[in-house]
């Protein structure tokens, strides 16, 4: 067999069953490889960026990389953003990057370029092949490393010629790295910190935010009187009934700053010390008050289950009863169109299990913090700051969801970047409904020039953050790409709408009106 084709092999031998595709000329004996699995499934998306998200909202939900195919650097370069998404969530992502020929590298050809260098700012393994003997061990070793918990990226190149000369076997079925558990010092520090009297946060991020975490945390704040936070965007937050609450930190500084200014003690899972997203002249970078006491019970590479366990068997706090959320739906909203009004329709209709990707900017708050008390849902959020993470998580998100309602919350500037993703959700059927909340102008940036102090709101400087002259016409673009779409101006044209594809199957767009 070739080198591409042992490639394959190697993948499917060890759990990797999907892959997002934007191939090229250099790829295609990977793609030629791809036709011939039985245990890969090759998905097309139309712009590299669709792919990398993609890859990570399957990773956030499957646990277990996707691989996406990417052609040479300018194809890897397109992807990068959502990589970065990726990385900071923790997603296990493997990238197959095609590279021109061992031989034909000298020739400095047109699309050749330093792939090793666009690869490494947003991966944590990098490797390009030497020949094709060597290529399903690197393939390995690029399982391997993208499964290192909570999760990594691996960027493998392969030269094309290492793809289409004979190669060897390819590596059979290997055992993962295991989740390294906290030592004893730590379970015991933290013990110490939450018996002292002093007002201590628990700070939770990456797996910390699972269920059962979240539900350990639970018992020790009702054993200590801690409480219990998470970072402002996770990787996945189980939340709704039955699940314990837990509150998000703010995304502003002072919003941030005012729910943990008496903590004189923060204890870290899965995450660090909260800072700002962004310097602001005359504020702090820092969220937590001078002076506080930080210990990490479990970085993110730690296994915090076991750690929270640990701690709350230290605690006694396993003979308390885990408080969680019962069902209660904030009813329906009417008149004028306005996020708070999305977000009672959101709340009333979300299915039970569903999953929600948000990216709605601005205007996704009022969804998160009504449906605390909906059905139970998980909710992926923007982790690394990049937009157009949302179409593109939300497709991956499904795929590894196999059959779970997907909601793609999404501002219409962020859309714009990965609109591509539609055409895939069609071609797929694959059953998400994208809510493009189109208040016509990227709302978080107007808010960030005055926060910066940039005092300039004249209307050539707004004009370079509004999305009007011409509107956006989502409800065409979606059509155009396959997806049944509509338009909602009032709350009550939204309701219907919502209700209607949270009771149908398959991919949906609903273009919601915003009053400005």
């Amino acid at each position: 067999m070739n080198g591409a084709e042992s490639l394959l092999d190697t993948l499917t031998n060890n759990g990797v069953e999907v892959c997002f595709t934007n191939p090229g000329t250099s790829e295609m004996h990977m793609v030629a490889a791809m036709g011939k699995s039985e245990g890969m499934r090759s998905i097309l998306c139309l712009f590299e960026g669709v792919c990398s998200g993609a890859a990570d909202g399957y990773g956030r939900i499957a646990n277990k990389p996707a691989c996406t195919l990417f052609h040479l650097g300018p194809g890897l370069s397109n992807a990068s953003a959502n990589i970065h998404n990726a990385r900071k969530a923790g997603s296990p992502i493997i990238n197959l990057v095609g590279d021109h020929a061992t031989y034909h590298k000298k020739y400095d050809a047109p699309l050749n370029s330093d792939v090793i260098g666009l690869a490494g700012p947003v991966s944590h393994w990098v490797r390009s092949v030497r020949d094709a003997a060597s290529l399903p061990g690197d393939a390995a070793d690029a399982i391997r490393a993208a499964n290192v918990m909570p999760g990594q990226i691996s960027t493998l190149i392969v030269p094309a010629d290492c793809a289409w000369n004979e190669s060897v076997d390819p590596v059979a079925a290997q055992p993962m790295p295991k989740m390294p558990k906290v030592g004893d010092e730590a379970v015991k520090t933290a013990a110490a910190l939450l018996t002292n009297g002093k007002r201590t946060i628990f700070l939770m991020s990456k797996f910390g935010v699972n269920e059962n975490c979240v539900e350990l945390a639970d018992r020790i704040s009702q054993a200590t009187g801690a409480e219990v936070y998470c970072d402002t965007f996770n990787r996945v937050l189980q939340r709704g009934e039955g699940r314990c609450r837990i509150q998000r930190l703010g995304y502003f500084a002072e919003q941030a700053t005012e729910q943990i200014k008496n903590a004189e003690q923060l204890i870290l899972v899965g995450t660090r010390a909260p800072v700002g997203f962004f310097a602001y002249p005359n504020q702090v970078s820092e969220f937590y008050p001078e002076g506080s006491t930080l210990h990490t019970l479990a970085s993110a590479s730690e296994d915090p289950e076991d750690a929270l366990q640990k701690l709350a068997d230290e605690l006694d706090a396993m003979k308390f009863t885990p408080e969680k959320i019962r069902l209660k739906k904030p009813g329906l909203a009417s008149g004028n169109l306005s996020p708070r009004t999305i977000g009672h329709a959101f709340a009333e209709f979300l299915p039970a299990d569903a999953i929600v990707v948000d990216e709605g900017g601005t205007c996704g708050g009022h969804c998160f913090n009504l449906s605390e008390t909906a059905e139970p849902h998980d909710w992926l959020g923007i982790t690394g700051g990049s937009i157009g993470f949302g179409l593109p998580s939300a497709l991956g998100a499904s795929v590894a969801g196999q059959g779970r309602k997907t909601v793609c919350i999404s501002g219409d500037g962020g859309a714009m970047y990965t609109i591509q993703s539609l055409w895939t959700m069609a071609r797929e059927n694959l059953d998400i409904c994208v809510v493009i909340m189109a208040n016509r102008k990227y709302q978080i940036l107007q808010v960030e020039l005055s926060r910066v102090g940039a005092q300039s709101m004249n209307p050539r400087t707004l004009d370079m953050l509004d999305l009007s002259n011409p509107d956006l016409d989502f409800v065409g673009m979606s059509r155009g790409m396959g997806v049944p779409a509509t338009r909602a101006n009032t709350a009550d044209e939204f309701n219907r709408q919502f209700e209607s594809a949270m009771n149908e199957t398959g991919p949906r767009v609903i273009e919601a009106m915003l009053d400005k």
